[in-house]
């Protein structure tokens, strides 16, 4: 078992359930982040992917690495997530640490979508590293689907199209599975996992607007193109097992007291 794990992007929201499920398993993690944190109960390190400042310093010493850190829907995502990956494999292998884990996400491989090329680019600069790896693809966390509905709500109506599909897992226990990967050592290859539900867009607005007492309309929009053919064929879903367990419904009566279900 790998001792000392460096954990990029700790202060996102995977990352703040990563850090005290790592430390209750027993891991001595070291967390990064691009500005300095005084928190006497945790070892932080400042690290820049974009520059590469301070990854020497963070890599040294440890054992494996859990590369959570993206800069999604920017002009410098790619400076980031690709760029910065390769730097972050670079400064791992020259500190001699055994296992690198990268969480993607489902569907980078097959929806058209330029964030996603991003992720899929930094795989593949991973896969091709000196450092023994892991990726492990995730679907959707439930509070980025409530950020989507939300966005989508803004001028009254629920706008989005009724047929895409989603899958929505609860970030904690993705934060298990990492764990047990970081245990288990290096897969040289891709695990995907997902949440217990495939639901239509639609279902999930009724059922999120149900648990919050709105009765604001769903307008439905035909996403176009090749972007909207893959979304509603499944693009960011998994069939692949096992799956997490918290559904949601649950994530729902978590944050409102009620499920929304009829």
């Amino acid at each position: 078992m790998f001792v000392k794990v460096l954990v990029t992007g700790a202060t996102g929201m995977l990352g703040r359930a990563v850090l005290p499920r790592l430390r209750a398993d027993g891991f001595d993690v070291r967390a990064t982040s691009r500005r300095p944190r005084h928190d006497p109960g945790a070892d932080w390190a400042v690290v820049d992917l974009a520059t590469g400042a301070g990854l020497t310093e963070a890599a040294t010493g440890v054992d494996a690495v859990l590369h959570l850190a993206s800069l999604p829907n920017s002009r410098h995502t790619h400076r980031v997530d690709v760029l910065g990956t390769r730097r972050l494999v670079l400064a791992a292998g020259r500190a001699g640490v055994g296992h690198l884990v990268y969480v993607s996400i489902v569907g980078v491989d097959r929806v058209p979508y330029r964030y996603y090329r991003h992720k899929l680019a930094a795989e593949q600069v991973i896969a091709a590293g000196p450092v023994p790896w892991t990726v492990l693809r995730a679907t959707q966390f439930p509070p980025f689907l409530e950020v989507l509905l939300r966005a989508a709500s803004r001028f009254g109506p629920v706008v989005g199209d009724p047929a895409v599909l989603a899958q929505p897992v609860d970030q904690h226990e993705v934060a298990g599975r990492l764990a047990g990967r970081l245990t288990a050592g290096p897969l040289r290859g891709v695990e995907e996992y997902g949440g217990p539900q495939v639901l239509r867009f639609d279902e999930a607005v009724r059922a999120w607007q149900a648990a919050r007492g709105s009765h604001r309309p769903l307008l439905p929009v035909r996403y176009p193109g090749r972007l909207g053919r893959a979304l509603r064929e499944g693009g960011l879903t998994t069939t692949a097992t096992p799956t997490g367990t918290r559904t949601w419904a649950d994530h729902l009566a978590d944050t409102y007291g009620r499920t929304g279900a009829k």
